[in-house]
């Protein structure tokens, strides 16, 4: 029985988050520069979207490009935007014609204004997609999210429009960049690193996380089965115990 045929498609995790990791060790062990291994990536992302839209999953979250990426050498920099323009360029059709509707969440204004031209493009193409919610996370910190929610709602209350005491987790959601979105059910870590690196620090309280030692350009399809059906197996309790 193949994988997917184990998975129960009654209980589908309704937000899946993955850390794409393991490009430039991949382009390493076959002695590639380190852009190889980003550019062959994107087929990782096209295979881990079709897949999604396949199995029925609702939302999709990727962690593109960290805050902290901005701290690497320029020239990969550079090649990175012009990967994420090249996949808006290349991708942004064929994602509308299989339904899915991509946002761009993080500290847009920091990316040069043709790759910012390149997020809109793919954004409002896709737009209205009901098949799949496809996430990129660009410029994007967890501890800067938690900030800049703190300083909106700080801002709220000395205007008078928020009481401090009537702020709870709702209210907190409402100023993050997820504030549309469930929290994730399951986060994927590739590379067999054991660490979130600063990634939706807030909503991944009580998410189930699953490493894999595969390393992003090589994940496939059935690497994201595997991971839906290890999701299945678990208990979810909350912090609750089960009857």
């Amino acid at each position: 029985m193949s994988i997917f045929n184990k998975i129960n498609q009654e209980a589908l995790p309704q937000h899946v988050a993955i850390i794409m990791d393991g490009n430039g060790r991949w382009a390493l062990q076959r002695r590639m520069p380190r852009l190889q291994g980003h550019r062959s990536a994107v087929k990782a992302v096209r295979a881990c979207v079709e897949a999604s839209a396949e199995l029925g999953l609702k939302t999709l979250t990727l962690y593109a490009f960290s805050t902290e990426n901005w701290q690497r050498p320029k020239h990969e920099i550079a090649a990175l935007m012009g990967l994420l323009r090249l996949y808006s360029a290349q991708e942004k059709s064929e994602l509308k014609e299989q339904g899915v509707e991509v946002h761009v969440l993080g500290d847009i204004n920091s990316l040069d204004k043709s790759t910012q031209n390149a997020i809109e493009d793919i954004v409002l193409e896709t737009t209205g997609g009901i098949k799949l919610r496809l996430n990129l996370m660009i410029s994007y910190s967890g501890r800067e999210d938690i900030i800049r929610a703190c300083r909106s709602i700080a801002d709220q209350v000395a205007i008078g429009k928020i009481d401090p005491d009537q702020i709870n987790a709702d209210i907190f959601n409402d100023y993050l960049f997820t504030k549309e979105l469930p929290d994730p059910d399951l986060l994927i870590r590739t590379s067999g690193e054991v660490r979130i690196s600063n990634f939706m620090l807030w909503q991944i309280a009580y998410t189930e996380i699953h490493i894999t030692p595969v390393l992003w350009p090589d994940f496939s399809k059935d690497d994201l089965f595997q991971a839906i059906w290890d999701y299945q197996e678990r208990d979810r309790r909350f912090g609750r115990v089960n009857a």
